[in-house]
C-alpha cells in the first residue's frame, strides 16, 4: 500500500475524504464478499444499533457483525487494515494504537441517516476507513456514501476494493438506499483512551 500523498493528507486534515481504487486487491474483495454474504444466509449479521448500548433505532437499516483477527476467510483482510493503520499512523503522524473491524450489510432498501462516528474531543475513534466488496456496482443500484466535506458534499459509490478514509469525529455522513445487497468492512483507528479521573483520597 503506498503512503498518503501531501495531496490526501491535506485533504484529510481539511475535513474532506480520501478516496482509493484498487485498495487490498480485487481477488481479496471477492473473497471477503463470499465470506459476508455466507455470514448473511447463515444469520451471523444482526440488526445494528447505535451507541454503546447497541440500541435499534429508526436511524439505520443495516445488518452488522464484529469481526476477529484470525477469522475464517477475513484474516488477510484485517491483516491489510493492520498494514493502513501502520500507514497512518505515520504519514499523519497521529498515535493510532488500535482498531475495530465490523463487517456490514444493506440490503435492498436499507439506509443509514446522517451521523458523526465520533463525538469531538473523543480519543477513540481518529480515523474511519470503509472498505467496499461490491463487483459490477452501478448508479442505479444507489447505496452510495455521501459525506459533508468542505464546499458541499460528495457521493462515492461502493464499488469493488474501493477504500474510502475520513477522520471520524470531522466528515458527517450517511449511505443511501441500496437497491441491491451491500457489502463493507469498516474500520476505525483509535487513539489512546482517555485515562478516568481518580477521586480525591
Amino acid at each position: 500500500m503506498t503512503p498518503l500523498t501531501d495531496a490526501e493528507v491535506e485533504a484529510l486534515g481539511s475535513g474532506d475524504i480520501v478516496v482509493r481504487d484498487d485498495a487490498f486487491g480485487a481477488a481479496l474483495g471477492l473473497q471477503t464478499r463470499e465470506v459476508l454474504a455466507a455470514w448473511l444466509a447463515s444469520g451471523r449479521l444482526d440488526p445494528a444499533g447505535v451507541g454503546r448500548d447497541g440500541r435499534i433505532t429508526e436511524v439505520r437499516r443495516d445488518l452488522t457483525a464484529w469481526v476477529d483477527p484470525g477469522e475464517p476467510g477475513l484474516a488477510e483482510a484485517f491483516a491489510r487494515f493492520e498494514q493502513l493503520r501502520g500507514m497512518l499512523a505515520s504519514d499523519l503522524r497521529i498515535g493510532l494504537h488500535r482498531f475495530a473491524v465490523q463487517a456490514a450489510c444493506y440490503r435492498e432498501g436499507a439506509w443509514y441517516r446522517a451521523h458523526l462516528d465520533a463525538f469531538r474531543g473523543d480519543p477513540s475513534r481518529v480515523v474511519t476507513a470503509i472498505w467496499y466488496v461490491n463487483p459490477d456496482w452501478t448508479p442505479a443500484d444507489g447505496g452510495s456514501l455521501r459525506a459533508w466535506v468542505p464546499g458541499g458534499t460528495r457521493e462515492v459509490e461502493p464499488r469493488l476494493d474501493r477504500l474510502v478514509l475520513f477522520l471520524s469525529e470531522r466528515v458527517r455522513h450517511e449511505v443511501l438506499p441500496a437497491h441491491r445487497e451491500r457489502f463493507a468492512l469498516t474500520a476505525w483507528f483509535r487513539g489512546a483512551e482517555a485515562v478516568p479521573l481518580l477521586p480525591d483520597p
